[in-house]
């Protein structure tokens, strides 16, 4: 087991609520740490640099929305200045992972934990990064064993 991949930062990128979660130092296993709600893409850039650099985060993974034939829509463009502007606060490796599904994966899951109203709309944006975060620690490993 590789002890030495450290920390990563999940990010689910929105307006009004931005998810995040960490992986532990092995790269093992995500969870999800919360959700910020700074209020304007700068503040949020700010508040997840400080994060990340407060948690000792090696990378900085946020979900790109994408269509489901792959292409990228307006969405994306707006996920893609936040990182042009989180880069500017930090110098953590920022990378991308295609988050098509995960709120949908999210919801229902928070469906089947019996989870709605307000407690539901707060635990969406954590579990999506959480989502985000494991897929990505998942396909680097399957990658690093294939190697």
């Amino acid at each position: 087991m590789d002890f030495s991949h450290g920390k990563y930062l999940g990010v689910d990128y929105g307006d009004k609520r931005t998810g995040l979660a960490e992986c532990d130092p092995t790269g093992m296993i995500a969870g999800g740490i919360g959700t910020i709600s700074e209020g304007g893409m700068n503040k949020t850039a700010i508040r997840v640099a400080k994060e990340a650099e407060a948690r000792s985060c090696k990378k900085i993974v946020i979900g790109l929305p994408k269509n489901m034939d792959g292409s990228e829509g307006p969405r994306a463009d707006v996920v893609k200045a936040f990182a042009q502007l989180l880069s500017t606060h930090t110098d953590i490796p920022i990378d991308f992972y295609d988050e098509r599904m995960t709120t949908m994966v999210a919801y229902r899951f928070l469906g089947e934990t019996g989870t709605y109203g307000k407690k539901r709309r707060d635990a969406v944006d954590t579990l999506s990064a959480e989502i985000i975060l494991q897929n990505y620690i998942d396909k680097e490993r399957a990658e690093k064993s294939r190697a």
